[in-house]
C-alpha cells in the first residue's frame, strides 16, 4: 500500500506532509516532457515517496511508472515547500507538498503512457506550454529556464 494511502487511514482528509521528487525531461530539441493527467490538466511526471526512498528513487521509479522512461543523469534544480504547496484535491484530501525537482536531457527506454494515471504524454516547447500547466508545475519549471535549457 502507498505510504500516503496507509497515513490516510489514521487521519482523513486533516492535512499532512507528503514528499515527492517531479523530474523535467528535455528531449534533443530542448522540449520538455508533460503528462496530461486524468484530471485534464498538465503536468510533470512524478509523484510520491513511499518509505525508505530516496527523493532520486522517487524521481526514477515514478517517472518509469508513467512514462516508461528511464531516466539517467538527475540533477537537483530545488526542494520546493511551504504554505503556497498547500493543496486541497477533489476528493477533500488537504496536504503540504516537498517537492524535489530534478531535470534532464538523458534518458532511454520507448515511452509508455500508464493510462491509470496519464490521458497522454507529449514533448512542447518552452514557449508553447499548455495553457492548463498548473501554476505549481509553471512555479517549477520558470525560475530554472536559464538553467534547463542551455
Amino acid at each position: 500500500m502507498e505510504y500516503f494511502k496507509y497515513l490516510r487511514q489514521y487521519v482523513g482528509h486533516q492535512p499532512i506532509i507528503l514528499p515527492g521528487s517531479v523530474v523535467i525531461i528535455l528531449n534533443d530539441k530542448n522540449e520538455l516532457l508533460l503528462q496530461k493527467r486524468n484530471d485534464g490538466t498538465w503536468g510533470l511526471p512524478g509523484g510520491l515517496m513511499d518509505l525508505g526512498e530516496s527523493f532520486e528513487e522517487v524521481a526514477k521509479r515514478e517517472v518509469f511508472e508513467e512514462t516508461g522512461l528511464l531516466v539517467h543523469n538527475l540533477k537537483l534544480l530545488n526542494v520546493f515547500s511551504g504554505s503556497e504547496y498547500y493543496l486541497k484535491v477533489s476528493n477533500g484530501d488537504e496536504l503540504y507538498s516537498i517537492t524535489a525537482v530534478y531535470y534532464t536531457k538523458e534518458f532511454s527506454s520507448e515511452m509508455k503512457i500508464d493510462y491509470n494515471e496519464s490521458e497522454s504524454l507529449q514533448f512542447f516547447a518552452y514557449c508553447n506550454l499548455p495553457t492548463d500547466l498548473t501554476q505549481i508545475y509553471r512555479s517549477f519549471i520558470n525560475p530554472y529556464i536559464d538553467t534547463i535549457f542551455t
